[in-house]
């Protein structure tokens, strides 16, 4: 855990197993169940450092002009596809094929790229692989799977270096007979020798590198790199030999909205970046995807069995279609008829946490908040409770953002309401929106006067501009995919400042209905991990920022752990 970039106390899901090139290499540490084995395509890390500064260093990475052929030795060509808003886009890379084994096909990627800078002065890369219109399948070229992949770089030593992780959880598409997954593991592994390369390119450059070599020409052109006679033997052989032979179909259909896409309509040709392949296009026999893919890039629990003819894949894009764009890879739900809903009773708890689609409260003591001596010495402690208890939970979709679910009569906060009681709830309702809107509300209860805890008094009597500038979420991903894990992080933020609040006050209750549209970034941010919800196990607290000496130490309104979050289990709510 490094006290620098997390607010949470969490085990490392790393294993080192090795070091190599003066790297170290981690494997992804699995679930008690695996036994310690590997499965087909493992999370592989690389360590290093870089002298280097980390801006410098992101912006080599993210070059895909000549200073690449430099240090990244897999890389022959690439292009931007398209620029979706100003952190993501769509990048389209051929691999050369002399650094594979040997009689293996030509890879290429094509991929979502995302990157932002913290505030320590990090940059975060991170990749997968999606669908494209403007880029299919290639002759020539077996089209990989990147699962989870990218870098981390984080500043050390008054930021003139720089620890550089790169990590891969790649498929390689090949016959299990003619490679074994040992093979693709050893692969994977020396594309993260790269770190190694980058590293002596910073050694031998001595941190300058020119900024020319990274102009914003070099990010967006089509750069070809020249290729060897030899080159040009084998691809002009290659073609001959696979003139018949055309890539698989990707089956990730990409969710970002773009940076001109509104919030309201994202079904014009334009705004709809993905095309539906027609069956004939693939070879299904050598290049099929195998069953294990759907599990991790689809938020569906339900496999889909190769079809005769694309017509039913083709009807099921077709219908993610008319959805807003960013939420494509939630389930199709069968749209049922409007049934009552009860607030506060449509998510189950099961505090064993073995049921999917269920709640239960997260253990306080995996967050960390201003101590009592903060203010002098900038150290947090383990929380050791919470002020209030979770009570119920809402998982809920609408065609329209749903406010003020606590002042609804078939609410549960009325119910105790009506009976005249003590209690005082705290709603943190978060919102989706899209053509179908989903509500995460989450109900916290007290029984003592709120007079007791004069800070939340404060937050409950003030105006927008206070709560907004005292709310805050501690995320944790505790399960799930590497690269959802880095898009989200362990650190505290001020929600208010970042996304748009709602507040409603009643009688007995205060409810924050915050507005995941009103961000681009939290917007893209939360599209990636609607992606992998039916696989992650999502922690997460809340409290009000503590700024004097009085109101520390800073305590936590409640905790709260969603595991495995099914889209197709929601609630429709009545109209």
């Amino acid at each position: 855990m490094d006290p620098m970039t997390s607010d949470v106390i969490a085990p490392s899901p790393w294993t080192i197993f090795g070091c190599q090139n003066g790297l170290r290499l981690f494997k992804e540490a699995k679930d008690r169940g695996s036994h310690g084995k590997w499965d087909d395509h493992p999370a592989i890390m690389a360590v290093g450092v870089v002298d280097g500064t980390s801006e410098a260093i992101f912006q080599t990475l993210m070059s895909l002009g000549p200073s690449r052929s430099e240090w990244d030795f897999c890389f022959y060509k690439g292009n931007v596809v398209e620029h979706l808003d100003g952190h993501t886009d769509i990048v389209h890379k051929q691999l050369y094929r002399d650094w594979l084994p040997w009689g293996m096909k030509r890879r290429d990627l094509l991929l979502r790229r995302y990157w932002r800078r913290e505030d320590d002065g990090t940059y975060v890369i991170l990749y997968h692989s999606v669908i494209h219109k403007k880029c299919p399948p290639q002759r020539g070229y077996v089209r990989a799977c990147l699962k989870s992949g990218g870098y981390v770089v984080s500043p050390v030593n008054q930021g003139k270096q720089s620890v550089v992780k790169h990590m891969l959880a790649i498929d390689w598409k090949f016959w299990r007979s003619y490679l074994q997954t040992s093979s693709a593991r050893s692969i994977t592994i020396r594309m993260l020798g790269r770190v190694a390369a980058l590293r002596e390119l910073f050694r031998a450059k001595l941190g300058n590198y020119p900024s020319s070599d990274f102009s914003s020409g070099e990010l967006t052109s089509n750069v070809r790199l020249p290729q060897s006679e030899q080159d040009v033997k084998t691809e002009a052989q290659t073609l001959t030999e696979e003139k018949t032979e055309e890539d698989v179909e990707d089956r990730e259909v990409d969710k970002t909205p773009s940076e001109h896409a509104s919030l309201v309509g994202l079904n014009d040709a334009a705004d709809e970046f993905f095309d539906v392949p027609e069956q004939s296009d693939y070879d299904l026999a050598e290049n099929g995807w195998p069953s294990d893919f759907g599990s991790e890039m689809y938020s569906q629990d339900i496999r889909h069995p190769k079809l005769s003819t694309a017509a039913g894949f083709v009807k099921k894009l077709h219908d993610l279609a008319i959805q807003k764009r960013g939420y494509m890879d939630l389930q199709e739900v069968a749209r049922e008829d409007c049934i009552p809903c009860c607030y506060g009773a449509t998510l189950p708890k099961d505090p064993t946490c073995n049921l999917a689609c269920s709640w239960t409260e997260a253990d306080p003591s995996t967050f960390l908040i201003r101590g009592k001596n903060y203010l002098e010495d900038q150290q947090k402690v383990k929380a050791k409770g919470t002020l209030m208890k979770m009570v119920a939970a809402d998982w809920l979709r609408s065609d329209k953002r749903e406010d003020d679910l606590g002042g609804r009569p078939e609410s549960i906060v009325q119910k105790y309401a009506a009976q005249g009681g003590p209690e005082f709830f705290f709603i943190v309702n978060i919102q989706v929106p899209g053509s179908t809107t989903y509500s995460l509300a989450l109900y916290y209860m007290m029984n003592t006067p709120v007079e007791d805890s004069p800070l939340l008094e404060s937050f409950i009597k003030g105006d927008d501009a206070y709560r907004n500038s005292r709310f805050k979420l501690i995320p944790y991903i505790s399960k799930g995919s590497w690269i959802v894990k880095q898009s989200v992080g362990k650190k505290a933020c001020l929600v208010g400042q970042a996304l748009e609040i709602n507040y409603f006050h009643g009688k007995n209750y205060l409810e924050l209905g915050i507005d995941i549209g009103s961000s681009t970034v939290a917007r893209g941010v939360v599209s990636l991990v609607l992606g992998y919800l039916n696989n992650l196990v999502i922690e997460m607290t809340f409290l009000i920022q503590a700024n004097t000496p009085e109101e520390l130490p800073e305590y936590l309104l409640g905790t709260c752990r969603l595991n495995h979050l099914d889209a197709s289990k929601s609630v429709l709510v009545k109209p």
